[in-house]
């Protein structure tokens, strides 16, 4: 199921080991410290095989991510807004990855924006919890989603390159 290059880069990504979700207070901050070490990791990984296509950062609390990721398709660069929230119920759950200007413009996406990672990505997880955490969901979820997704959608003249003037179309 899973292709040689997606076993590499998941094997350099670490795994997390903290049960803990944004109620659980100090072990929360635990599981907090480890997500950031493991994206900072799988970041420096994109970085070093000059695959950089994401930035997030949070809230305080971490409970809410943001940031852009981009897609370079035919030598020409797509940037995205993308956020979620980390669900109550997280890490039994995995966040729900938006990327809210693609609402409604690909059957693969839920209402604001919501990437469809039912099928392949969700039972994955759930066979992960705790040890994947938000660099696992980007790799896994996020990537292939935008690797199928948006040459798709530049295809279909649904989404421009934002250096051509006015964005996306609606």
């Amino acid at each position: 199921m899973v292709d040689e290059v997606t076993k590499k880069t998941l094997a350099q990504i670490p795994l997390l080991k903290t049960k803990a979700g944004p109620r659980d207070g100090e072990q929360w901050i635990q599981r907090l410290k480890e997500e950031y070490q493991s994206l900072i990791q799988y970041v420096k990984n994109n970085k070093d095989a000059d695959n950089d296509w994401f930035r997030l950062e949070s809230n305080k609390e971490g409970t809410r991510w943001f940031g852009k990721c981009w897609y370079i398709y035919e030598l020409i660069k797509y940037e995205f807004e993308v956020d979620f929230d980390m669900p109550i119920t997280y890490p039994t759950t995995a966040p729900e990855i938006a990327l809210p200007e693609l609402d409604g413009k690909t059957a693969k996406m839920y209402r604001g924006g919501k990437i469809c990672l039912t099928d392949h990505f969700k039972p994955l997880w759930a066979r992960n919890v705790p040890k994947f955490g938000i660099a696992h969901a980007m790799a896994l979820g996020l990537g292939p989603w935008l690797a199928v997704e948006i040459p798709d959608l530049i295809a279909r003249g649904v989404v421009i390159p934002k250096d051509a003037g006015a964005g996306d179309k609606s």
